[in-house]
């Protein structure tokens, strides 16, 4: 036991070395440590507290679900449950109408692709490489990083996943002179894949929408209408992953959206409630609904759908619509103008997002390549160090996967000053990093 560690618990993500700070309150866009500190909040803690920190609305919301009844079966109905299913419905993209909860956003992804085997009579799951999507054995398996991958395939490998390149436009391992033209050798290098696997055999393809904490990359134009193309061609199921993106994190209630594109389920977590309770579920279409409807289901959580998480639920929703969602679309444009300022620095060698989720990527200026890539060395990082130097000047930033990269993502009540806030403490820290 070292001084550093928080009595008996285990955390999570954690390393040796990590210093975390001891979270003891919080209040909008800031949190505060046990000796008062305040540290401008710009990772939402894990991509999660959309609404803020302290939202009234929300936890009064749960603590009137509290008055009335504190749990209901998953396996019965109930009126708080029942009201946020329709919320979401009719949110989400047309025919996507009936929705399964879960708790956790691993145990949505586990949710879909179980159906979408179970449906398509298939096995294989395709995912990309640099993708996350839980961190189970099964959801491990589909994950495209080693660290998190690793792990949890080396005693018991998670079977069935098969990976496909990302349309990067940035370090990609396409040679494409525009973006339309990344988005076709993109698209046909899935339908290779996909040949080759052999279009029977595979159930779905699992995506965000989005990348998460692998980068913040987008898709270049038109390649998610290609992919969709190729699901439709030869009957493959399409899973939007949102567990990050959903929820207006990238500029609409989820980030398919704003590709245009229909999925066939999508999975949500963490911005659903604004993290103020766990709860997690799967958006599935009529067909898939029916499916499940008409045999015995066997698919089932103690916690799934809990009443209270989905009184959260609720108070989230009618806070992001009343004004939450707008300011992210005011600000977006200020934030990201605000990052691509840091381009100035020679060690940012990539700075890219939408909406209110953002990576910034370092690369040492004499070769083009990262500094360090954590996939092959155990070498000092320095970006590291740049999210030290951030939290020091009580800013919170995210590391991303692979950690040549950090992911900026701020709660939805920020305004201008803070955004200028954290800008010009990011560019303190990058400075003093590498000057």
């Amino acid at each position: 036991m070292t001084e550093h560690s928080a009595g008996r618990v285990l955390r999570h993500w954690s390393s040796p070395d990590d210093r975390p700070i001891e979270v003891t309150a919080a209040e909008g866009a800031r949190v505060y440590d046990s000796s008062g500190t305040g540290y401008l909040d710009f990772i939402s803690q894990l991509y999660c507290v959309n609404a803020g920190h302290g939202n009234s609305a929300i936890t009064d919301a749960m603590a009137d679900q509290l008055d009335r009844v504190q749990y209901v079966s998953s396996a019965k109905d109930n009126d708080t449950r029942s009201k946020l299913a329709d919320a979401i419905a009719d949110v989400a993209p047309d025919g996507l109408d009936s929705v399964y909860f879960a708790v956790s956003g691993s145990e949505a992804n586990e949710t879909a692709i179980q159906l979408a085997r179970e449906y398509t009579g298939a096995k294989t799951i395709l995912t990309r490489w640099r993708s996350y999507h839980g961190g189970t054995l099964a959801t491990g398996g589909l994950t495209g990083d080693p660290a998190m991958r690793a792990p949890l395939e080396h005693h018991a490998a998670a079977t069935g996943a098969t990976k496909f390149l990302p349309p990067l436009d940035y370090r990609s391992p396409f040679d494409a002179d525009t973006p339309e033209d990344l988005a076709d050798q993109a698209a046909d290098h899935l339908d290779y894949v996909i040949r080759n696997q052999g279009p029977d055999s595979i159930a779905a393809i699992l995506t965000e929408p989005i990348a998460g904490t692998s980068g913040a990359y987008t898709a270049p134009p038109g390649y998610f209408e290609q992919v969709r193309e190729l699901c439709d061609e030869y009957d493959i199921l399409l899973i939007s992953d949102e567990v990050i993106t959903g929820f207006g994190r990238c500029g609409d209630w989820f980030g398919i959206q704003t590709e245009g594109v229909t999925p066939d389920m999508i999975t949500f977590a963490k911005g659903v409630t604004s993290a103020y309770a766990p709860l997690a579920g799967v958006i599935a279409n009529d067909a898939l609904a029916d499916f499940v409807r008409s045999d015995d289901t066997y698919l089932g959580q103690t916690f799934g759908g809990h009443p209270v998480a989905c009184a959260a639920g609720l108070g989230a929703m009618d806070e992001y619509r009343d004004g939450l969602f707008a300011n992210v679309s005011d600000l977006a444009p200020i934030l990201e103008e605000g990052l691509r300022s840091l381009e100035r620095y020679d060690a940012v060698g990539d700075v890219r997002g939408r909406g209110f989720l953002w990576a910034i990527e370092f690369t040492d200026p004499e070769t083009g390549e990262p500094f360090i890539d954590p996939r092959v060395s155990d070498a000092h990082n320095p970006v590291d160090d740049v999210i030290a130097e951030a939290q020091d000047r009580g800013l919170l930033l995210g590391s991303g996967r692979p950690g040549f990269q950090i992911i900026i993502s701020p709660p939805f009540c920020i305004d201008e000053a803070d955004i200028d806030e954290a800008i010009e403490t990011l560019d303190a820290a990058i400075k003093a990093t590498f000057s």
